[in-house]
């Protein structure tokens, strides 16, 4: 579903990505993990048309999408998007549909029946009336998921999606992304600063390090105690459960 070859990405006259490679099957979960400053960000700004960049993307199988065409294949919820303080939260995950929507035309019923069902799966049906500058820091960010799969991409791009959530909100959007993965066919890319929360759900993890893709594999084949230390900087035990996934436990050096 997404193809990445030879990708360089250069910022401020700084080359932030090198020769990055990935592949993303259809139906699956990757989740991009790396030191901060690598470049994790970055690449799902470049995959979406954001950055200028060379090499190569294919986003179901084509590549040259026009904006709407692009819109219509892979949905972007950004880290620290800029809210409009005073749109509400329905008009916001309305924005969602803007790809369907005709120009100089109007969203239509069905298009408000997509967006309240976003809301209502993110726990955000109360808040349809509310303005985005009266939500918190965790709930804006569940009106930026809720926009995301309004749009009803194929392909959904997610840069830290559980970023200032509480515990319970965290598994509640995990558990949705990975519901909508198994049973809509959803391909579902994150970025993800938790290396345990990226060890549970992901089916692959693409290690970030430098600008350049330092390992790719499994969540075992990844997280393992030397490449955590070589890449983090981090001492840890790596345990696995009965599902093979590893279990990462921080030690004292």
């Amino acid at each position: 579903m997404i193809a990445v070859s030879e990708l360089d990405v250069v910022r401020g006259g700084r080359t932030v990505l090198r020769q990055v490679g990935l592949q993303v099957p259809e139906g699956s979960w990757t989740a991009v993990i790396g030191p901060n400053g690598a470049g994790k960000s970055t690449l799902l700004q470049a995959l979406v048309g954001l950055l200028p960049h060379t090499g190569r993307i294919r986003l179901a199988g084509r590549e040259g999408l026009t904006g709407r065409e692009r819109a219509r294949t892979v949905a972007y919820a950004p880290q620290n998007p800029l809210l409009p303080e005073d749109l509400t939260v329905l008009d916001y995950t309305l924005l969602g549909r803007s790809p369907y929507i005709p120009y100089l035309g109007r969203e239509r019923a069905a298009d408000r029946e997509i967006a309240e069902r976003a809301l209502l799966r993110l726990d955000l049906a109360d808040f349809a009336g509310r303005r985005l500058g009266r939500m918190s820091g965790g709930e804006r960010q569940r009106v930026v998921l809720a926009r995301a799969l309004a749009q009803q991409a194929p392909v959904l791009l997610l840069d830290e999606p559980t970023t200032a959530l509480d515990l319970g909100h965290q598994q509640q959007v995990l558990e949705l992304l990975d519901e909508l993965r198994r049973t809509e066919g959803l391909t579902v890319l994150t970025t993800l600063h938790d290396l345990g929360t990226a060890a549970q759900y992901a089916d692959t993890l693409v290690l970030v390090s430098g600008g350049r893709i330092a390992a790719c594999g499994t969540p075992a084949e990844v997280l393992t105690a030397d490449l955590v230390g070589d890449h983090f900087g981090a001492k840890v035990s790596v345990t696995h459960g009965a599902d093979g996934r590893p279990r990462l436990a921080l030690e004292r050096p």
